[in-house]
């Protein structure tokens, strides 16, 4: 596993990976973004991506509709999606994340065939670009976040994945442990955020490690479904910024460190086990 950080594409935020430490880089190209703005700077990122060391981890594009009120795919949207798969080829970034909106004017049953065929579309299309699909499992602007939508459609598209972050399984009242369980193999990009309710109310999105996540027993799932990419750090709470926030970052990146198990670790067999 690599830990690693969202953050921007500039030099300066690459280097700010770097220097803390980081093997990975995650962006969210967002869809207040041009994705043919960000295509057309792939090979500069590539280029900061190797003199700094940092590998790009993943890259998603949230908050965009790509299915419209009767149920069509939008074909911008689609664009957006192809332009940034592409882009990620050529960074060498090895997960593209997604999400597919509901349509009210479809039943859910339809809903999930509009989401397998466009997530097929997708995946056909990174086939030859070393790209993977996964499903962010946060709600905005998508609705294939929880098992009732994942049985049906990951069944239906073997090779997509999803984007996992317990602080939207914890939002939904859902049991975060359970869904990493029995969907753990299809896990191909990870959030380290945190979470605190109190009362049964949500508090704050505090940072991974000052807060209520069994992450001990997170990490153990992990490595027994032999999940092997990218913890992307998450920093989401409006009360830590600033001074405050940047100190919570380290905190984040110390306190995960030691569960990640050195590429060059080195064992010796054991004779006798008891």
């Amino acid at each position: 596993m690599k830990l690693g950080i969202i953050n921007g594409w500039s030099e300066g935020c690459i280097k700010y990976v770097h220097d803390k430490g980081l093997e990975a880089v995650e962006f969210c190209v967002n869809d207040k973004y041009d994705s043919n703005e960000f295509l057309a700077q792939a090979q500069a990122i590539k280029g900061y991506s190797e003199k700094y060391g940092v590998a790009v981890g993943s890259i998603g594009r949230w908050g965009m509709d790509r299915i419209d009120d009767n149920g069509d795919v939008i074909p911008e949207a689609l664009q957006h999606d192809k332009n940034l798969i592409t882009a990620a080829s050529i960074i060498g970034c090895p997960v593209y994340n997604c999400g597919i909106n509901y349509t009210d004017s479809k039943s859910f049953f339809e809903n999930c065939e509009i989401a397998i065929n466009y997530f097929k579309t997708l995946v056909d299309f990174a086939k030859d670009k070393n790209v993977k699909i996964a499903s962010y499992n946060c709600d905005w602007a998508n609705f294939v976040i929880e098992p009732k939508v994942w049985e049906p459609v990951l069944s239906a598209v073997p090779e997509l994945g999803l984007k996992y972050d317990a602080s939207h399984c914890l939002r939904r009242g859902g049991n975060y442990l359970k869904e990493m369980l029995d969907f753990g193999d299809r896990i191909y990009h990870f959030h380290l955020k945190g979470s605190v309710y109190i009362d049964g109310e949500h508090y704050d999105d505090a940072p991974a490690g000052l807060d209520q996540t069994d992450w001990k027993t997170v990490m153990d799932i992990l490595y027994t479904k032999n999940y092997d990419g990218m913890l992307s750090i998450e920093p989401h709470s409006s009360y830590w910024e600033g001074k405050k926030g940047q100190w919570a970052i380290d905190y984040t990146i110390n306190y995960f460190r030691p569960f990640i198990m050195p590429e060059d670790y080195e064992y010796s067999d054991n004779p006798y086990m008891p």
